[in-house]
């Protein structure tokens, strides 16, 4: 699965006039089995995916050790209770969606000493249900953020709704990463990163497509 996954990244980037190299392809691990885990860190991937920061413990703490260029990138909802055990162990943050988090989040990465890159969660269908900044609100949060609480902001991350169509939502999120001028985009999963490559996307989160289903 994963020599077909660089292949498709290969020729989208390829299509976009992009090198494969400008993205980073995150690996979605979250209640995967460990079999499957070892594997793909046999295959030679290093940047893994989490949603739970519970789960991610138990799963990468005594991997750690044995592979120590590894990178691991929260990319499920935070409480701030759990601010600590987030940085103590990852190495970005893609789910920034309110003042109360970024501000655990700084205090924890002072005290820590570990200063970790963000990105800012936009709710770019506006959907109740969903974590994120909503479109309009981003350019405020981001100076909040940034200036005021002193965090480093990489760029922006979303999740298009199931029943749209995700081009409109990538478009979105380009537009709002240009008028901040943001390096970075984490858009794009397993059924449409190719899509996201040619809107821009430097981290693409692809699961089931490179594991399979989760059991």
């Amino acid at each position: 699965m994963l020599a077909e996954i660089q292949s498709k990244l290969g020729k989208a980037a390829k299509l976009a006039d992009r090198n494969m190299s400008e993205i980073a392809l995150i690996a979605v691990s979250k209640q995967q089995p460990d079999a499957r885990i070892d594997s793909a860190l046999e295959a030679g991937l290093r940047i893994f995916g989490e949603n739970r920061v519970q789960e991610a413990q138990g799963r990468w703490q005594p991997r750690r050790l044995l592979f120590p260029d590894l990178e691991l990138h929260l990319i499920g909802p935070l409480q701030s209770n759990k601010a600590g055990d987030a940085v103590a162990l990852f190495d970005v943050i893609h789910t920034l969606d309110r003042p109360k988090i970024a501000r655990a989040l700084k205090i924890e990465m002072d005290k820590q000493n570990r200063q970790l890159p963000c990105f800012i969660q936009v709710n770019t269908g506006d959907e109740p249900q969903k974590a994120g900044i909503a479109p309009t609100e981003v350019p405020e949060f981001y100076r909040l953020c940034r200036s005021e609480i002193g965090l480093d902001i990489l760029g922006l991350m979303c999740i298009p709704p199931i029943d749209e169509e995700a081009a409109m939502h990538f478009a979105l999120l380009k537009t709002l990463v240009d008028k901040l001028s943001l390096p970075k985009l984490s858009m794009g999963m397993s059924g449409d990163y190719e899509e996201a490559i040619a809107f821009g996307a430097t981290h693409i989160r692809v699961g089931s497509a490179l594991f399979g289903a989760r059991p």
